[in-house]
């Protein structure tokens, strides 16, 4: 499964309001074990690594991590069985989302640690729901 948004799921996502933050959805789960660049590590400690620094870029650019934490247990529905943890993050707008998800910095340096740890993720964005 895919851990990095396709062209057309950006074009897709860039249909929504442009006016109001988005909020991402993360449901993760990790590699038992890291890639060899992060040998000796389990995929959760690599990703952490991209976690904590990605936090303090996004924090840069006017987002905001909302909540963190791991999945005890799935109550109802099928196909989400598998995921360790869940995050919600806040971004000012879609386009600050997609020039994030598209900074060289996060792609060239992050990036590795993700990949690292990552085994996969679904990413959902969510709006605020009007009165």
């Amino acid at each position: 499964m895919a851990i990095y948004p396709t062209p057309e799921q950006i074009q897709e996502l860039m249909k929504g309001p442009q006016d109001q933050p988005v909020v991402m959805l993360n449901l993760l789960r990790f590699k038992p074990r890291a890639d060899a660049s992060h040998e000796g590590d389990s995929g959760q400690e690599a990703y952490m690594r991209y976690g904590a620094e990605m936090r303090k870029f996004v924090e840069s650019k006017g987002g905001r991590f909302i909540w963190a934490g791991r999945v005890d247990s799935q109550l109802i529905g099928e196909g989400g069985e598998g995921f360790q943890a869940v995050a919600l993050v806040e971004y000012p707008s879609r386009k600050a989302f997609a020039e994030i998800n598209q900074d060289p910095h996060v792609s060239e340096n992050l990036g590795k640690h993700r990949a690292a740890g990552l085994e996969m993720q679904w990413l959902i964005a969510m709006t605020e729901a009007g009165p």
